[in-house]
């Protein structure tokens, strides 16, 4: 892996130039272009459009053995670039605020140092560059449907995790990343003057008790020893001051790792809805949206990438990761086929631009670039060394 050394400044460059040219999910059009053409001129066999605007590429090693995939996805977020940077992005209310930028620029110079040695790869290394990450149905799901791991014994994919410093690994074995679901209400009850509340079914009222009483789903409801979220993110009924509410709709997010509990929660809202409504009077309309599922990770694998952690020379710390709420549609991927998915540290050295994910100021250190294209790399090849058909 000393060669990716050698190429660290053109992962740099690769990121910075994504970073300015943003795409939002589904339209990454030239991002797609970007990554197919860089593979095309160092001779790496490319596909595009694959469930979508997905690119995969494959690296045929010259010696017998398992087939491994790598992925990275490139899509970007429809949010205000707000940090001063040279590399700020140049497409207003269009930002990399996740680091899929890096994951992408890691990928491409990981896939063309091992295509310096694919004499030395113990099979096929299969690099899915994935669009549409960041919003449902996402892009996993299609590019799956679409091939992209035909043939492929094993995956592994890693995120760049700002909140953690460089340096640091995080794995987990079995439930990872909770599945993240949405669902949508909207209740009618009768509209009228604010001063004849008698005569009206106040939909602002039954609202709150509706939010008020989904509190009690997670809190009575759920398994204490389970892990479960449900949050009203959005309540809207706007009418002039002295009107009582006819409508208000609500929007919100289910998040958890057990599909029983999932199930649970989704009726559970519906019951709750439904009798709220009934106390008073009140009709409501209910859908509730599956999302992506929860990131299960495979155990022999995710051993295999903490041994080869601990043995890339820039990490200092590996770790086994607490669970996470948030969703990763890796997680298609890992109901196909064996693999794991962790976290690598990118945290900027400056406190003061160390934003969370989806911050406006979100930026991420280079550094750990180098880090997540070692340790993927690695991961693959001592997996192929240790499989060799």
């Amino acid at each position: 892996m000393k060669d990716l050394e050698d190429h660290y400044e053109e992962m740099v460059d690769i990121r910075r130039y994504l970073h300015m040219n943003p795409e939002v999910s589904f339209q990454e059009v030239n991002t797609a272009k970007y990554i197919t053409q860089f593979y095309e001129r160092i001779g790496i066999e490319v596909r595009s459009n694959v469930g979508g605007n997905g690119v995969v590429a494959k690296i045929s090693g010259e010696k017998q053995g398992p087939t491994v995939a790598l992925r990275a996805d490139f899509d970007a977020l429809p949010i205000q670039d707000e940090k001063e940077v040279p590399y700020k992005s140049r497409v207003s209310g269009v930002m990399h605020a996740c680091g899929h930028d890096g994951h992408t620029a890691t990928l491409l110079v990981l896939a063309k140092v091992l295509n310096k040695h694919r004499n030395l790869l113990h099979g096929n290394i299969v690099l899915i560059h994935q669009h549409a990450e960041e919003y449902a149905p996402g892009g996993a799901y299609s590019m799956i449907q679409d091939g992209c791991l035909d043939g492929v014994d094993i995956i592994f994919g890693t995120h760049l995790w700002a909140t953690e410093p460089v340096g640091k690994i995080q794995y987990k074995v079995g439930p990872f990343m909770a599945a993240a679901d949405r669902f949508e209400i909207t209740i009618n009850g009768k509209g009228g003057h604010g001063a004849q509340p008698h005569k009206t079914k106040d939909a602002i009222v039954i609202g709150s008790q509706v939010v008020t009483n989904l509190q009690q789903i997670v809190s009575r409801k759920v398994d204490p020893v389970q892990s479960a979220v449900v949050t009203v993110g959005s309540f809207v009924s706007e009418n002039a001051f002295n009107i009582i509410a006819d409508s208000a709709t609500l929007i919100g997010t289910a998040r958890s790792f057990d599909e029983e509990v999932r199930l649970q929660i989704e009726e559970d809202i519906k019951k709750v809805v439904e009798g709220t409504c009934l106390m008073s009077d009140a009709t409501y309309h209910y859908q509730y949206t599956r999302g992506y599922p929860a990131v299960v990770n495979h155990a022999d694998e995710t051993y295999l990438l903490k041994q080869i952690a601990e043995k890339i020379p820039e990490v200092n710390v590996v770790e086994e990761s607490p669970l996470q709420m948030g969703g990763e549609d890796f997680s298609y991927y890992l109901k196909r086929v064996n693999g794991t998915f962790f976290f690598t540290g990118a945290m900027p050295e400056d406190s003061n631009r160390a934003f969370p994910h989806h911050h406006p100021k979100f930026d991420i250190n280079e550094r750990a670039l180098l880090i997540a294209a070692k340790t993927l790399g690695m991961a693959a090849i001592q997996y192929q060394l240790e499989n060799v058909n």
